[in-house]
């Protein structure tokens, strides 16, 4: 069974950082797309940054360039969204989702994900 568990929201002030994790279980871990998205009230879900297991490559949103960083511990089967210099436009319910790499053709369309987590909420005070 595929399981995606999401953790590390809450809240922060603007200019803090926080660490958001996404554990993967039910995958081979090393051959995967995992993609973390954002909805905030009354707006659509947006791509925010994913990362393939397989060759470690990455994308961000230019929202995020430069202040958040994906990586990937396969030991753990955990990959994680570092977000610095919060805004308080990054306040949202952050999702990862996940799916074969080789299926992913776009990464940064939650159309390409078939696997989803909870989501977790950050929110950032100004």
């Amino acid at each position: 069974e595929v399981q995606l568990v999401e953790s590390g929201g809450g809240l922060v002030q603007a200019g803090g950082s926080l660490r958001l994790s996404c554990a993967a279980s039910g995958f081979t871990f090393d051959d995967i797309a995992i993609g973390w998205f954002r909805q905030a009230p009354g707006k659509e879900r947006e791509g925010v940054s994913c990362i393939s297991t397989s060759d470690g490559k990455t994308y961000y949103a230019d929202s995020v360039k430069g202040r958040f960083t994906i990586s990937s511990d396969n030991a753990k089967n955990t990959v994680y969204l570092q977000m610095n210099s919060l805004k308080p436009e990054d306040t949202a319910v952050y999702y990862c989702a996940a799916e074969e790499a080789h299926r992913v053709v776009v990464p940064y369309s939650e159309y390409e994900y078939d696997y989803w987590g909870q989501g977790t909420q950050v929110t950032v005070s100004s």
